[in-house]
């Protein structure tokens, strides 16, 4: 063990802020620290640091931190450093500077100092430039490079991904996962902890629990934890309240008097049960199902140039109903422009965009959440659906976490994430059959928007949405469409599959428009042909020979991707069930190793059934170009 504290408490300005704590870390382990903000986090890391002592206890025996060896430990803070005019390239001299100046030692400090200057997006002409001169962001990012270079034995990271570009962090990903010491991290940014943390370990009314996993096992965790105490407590309440009548009925009852007090007795001596605390999300299990089906086919563009004074990209595009695309791509690429297209506020520049019928579609952009309203949260969503109760109202508000009080609050007074929560709460509400959403989640907490997550994941209508929030893409995107520079290209799989592809250094296959309905269509292949009785002539022989011979292999492949999934299905619940029922390292990191091993066979064989059906649609194209269909 790297580093433990036992039983140990935390005071700061006569506050207690860490209870009794328990704390662990092993050499090399990533750990993600997580909490409501104020909950102590800070307090932790500045304990772990050396800056902060423990609290003299007589309960506790023993020293209450025990390190394995002398170890150095490294603080980045989310404050910025005071001005520096030293250069970076001085600075980092200074921090690695080995007694020898041509050393093998220095030599490879100053590589390793330049992979981690150009992997943060400094050019290498930057490393002469004054600290001072940087912005707070860039100074943030050389703190955490320089911190890096020196290698600590623990390094605790204060929201590393503040100030970073996604490139930069998938970068940070990648070197804190091969990093060889031990790390721990806060973050807001649950997909950067889900890549990187081994472990998690919750600060909550001054208690750590740990779970084994990362954010999203934790999550999972929790909510079955909580499951359980929550029926644990309905039972031993329906026990208080059956005892209780018993001993109504019978304390009045000579003969059932001893009966009585025995039961008085065992109610007294019961360990109660604390009430569980309610999961500040909601957490959607049902299905959200628009008022209308609509088309199969939603959107469809051909030549679609956008844009305002000159066109930002050109968009070929096929949307089937129900498909969830996520839009990625840089700044100013044209993300937006091209949502506004779509609902019409902005005129396509030349090309064809076309909507299929008994469209009705909600629109959220990052103006929407701009409300100014004196009525309250209730009276301004009555408003919205005259016809509902007041009952249906309180329950629909508190479903987007409105509860109780909140719905009381005027709306003039809500934060910018409650406001954006409340115009999706009127949009879900209306069940439109397509959504185009820009950035729906800017400015929520983790719970709001883990509430919108499971809404958009209930949600069987078609969504369109640009995010930056990695995690909810993950969570909700079926597909992704990438804006890159003029091009627009699309991805028909998740976004899990579209990074793996980028880490492997293989160039994602995007699919041509025109693909898209084969694509959207995969889950549907043609059945077999029925057997014809009458003679058929050589040039529809020859096409069903051409058919056949493509269509043998996809129905392999096809096959061989439906028995992987259900394979990895069965090996992700193996797992499931280890972490909750608390399985060994050892099983943990085999079943880990299966599972990823049966991942890149599924990505392989979909990549293979992707490609036979692509085959088979190039020989259908030829044969109805040639009018053989």
């Amino acid at each position: 063990m790297l580093y433990e504290i036992k039983d140990g408490t935390v005071s700061v300005g006569g506050e207690e802020i860490l209870t009794h704590i328990c704390f662990q870390i092993k050499e090399k382990e990533k750990i993600a620290l997580v909490g409501k903000n104020g909950a102590g986090k800070t307090t932790l890391l500045r304990l772990l640091a050396g800056e902060l002592e423990l609290d003299r206890d007589d309960r506790r025996k023993g020293a209450g931190i025990e390190r394995s060896r002398k170890i150095s430990v490294g603080f980045l803070r989310q404050t910025l450093p005071e001005t520096e005019e030293r250069t970076v390239e001085e600075l980092a001299a200074a921090i690695s500077r080995d007694t020898e100046s041509y050393s093998r030692e220095q030599y490879a400090k100053e590589a390793e100092f330049n992979r981690l200057f150009t992997g943060f997006g400094f050019s290498a002409e930057e490393r002469k430039r004054k600290i001072h001169t940087f912005s707070g962001g860039e100074q943030t990012k050389i703190m955490l490079l320089l911190m890096l270079l020196q290698k600590p034995d623990l390094l605790l990271l204060d929201e590393p991904t503040n100030h970073l570009d996604v490139k930069t962090v998938q970068w940070l990903e990648d070197y804190l996962i091969h990093y060889e010491k031990a790390v721990l991290i806060v973050s807001h940014d649950r997909y950067f902890l889900d890549r990187t943390a081994e472990a998690v370990y919750e600060l909550e009314d001054g208690v750590l629990t740990k779970y084994p996993g990362n954010y999203t096992a934790y999550r999972m965790q929790k909510r079955k934890r909580l499951e359980i105490q929550r029926r644990e407590y309905e039972r031993q309440q329906a026990e208080i309240s059956r005892l209780e009548d018993l001993i109504e009925r019978f304390k009045h009852k000579p003969k059932k008097a001893s009966f009585a007090r025995s039961r008085r007795t065992m109610l007294e001596r019961m360990e109660k049960a604390g009430a569980p605390k309610e999961e500040e999300a909601h957490i959607f299990t049902g299905t959200i199902e628009p008022l209308v089906l609509g088309n199969k086919w939603v959107i469809e563009a051909e030549h679609l140039k956008i844009g305002y004074d000159k066109v930002l990209a050109e968009v070929f595009l096929k949307v089937r109903r129900g498909q969830k695309i996520a839009i990625i791509g840089e700044n100013g690429a044209g993300k937006s422009t091209l949502l506004k297209t779509i609902a019409g506020f902005i005129p396509p520049l030349k090309g064809r965009l076309s909507l299929g019928s008994n469209m009705i579609f909600g629109y959220f952009d990052q103006n929407s959440g701009a409300l100014e309203s004196e009525l309250t949260v209730a009276e301004h969503f009555q408003k919205c659906f005259p016809s509902m109760t007041q009952k249906d109202i309180r329950k629909t508000l508190a479903s987007y976490l409105f509860r109780g009080g909140d719905a009381s609050i005027r709306v003039s007074d809500l934060s910018g994430g409650e406001k954006a929560r409340l115009v999706l709460c009127e949009i879900l509400s209306g069940r439109p059959n397509l959504l185009l959403l820009d950035e729906p989640t800017n400015h929520m907490d983790i719970p709001a928007k883990e509430t919108l997550e499971s809404a958009f994941a209930a949600y069987t209508g078609t969504i369109l949405f640009v995010s930056h929030d990695r995690y909810l893409v993950s969570k909700v995107a079926d597909a992704i469409l990438e804006v890159n520079g003029e091009e627009v290209r699309y991805y028909p799989f998740d976004y899990e599959h579209y990074l793996r592809k980028q880490r492997e250094g293989m160039t994602p296959e995007f699919v041509r428009a025109q693909e898209q309905a084969l694509i959207a269509d995969l889950k549907a292949v043609p059945e077999a042909e029925k057997h014809r009785l009458a003679e058929i002539g050589t040039e529809e022989a020859y096409l069903d020979w051409k058919f056949r011979l493509a269509k043998e292999p996809m129905e392999e492949a096809r096959e061989k991707v439906e028995h992987l999934w259900h394979e990895r299905s069965s090996m992700e619940e193996a797992y499931s069930c280890l972490l909750w029922n608390g399985g060994t390292e050892q099983e943990l990191e085999e079943c880990r190793r299966k599972l990823d091993t049966l991942t890149e066979k599924l990505d392989r064989s979909w990549t293979m059934w992707t490609q036979c059906c692509l085959e088979w649609f190039e020989v259908f194209t030829n044969a109805e170009n040639c009018g053989t269909l």
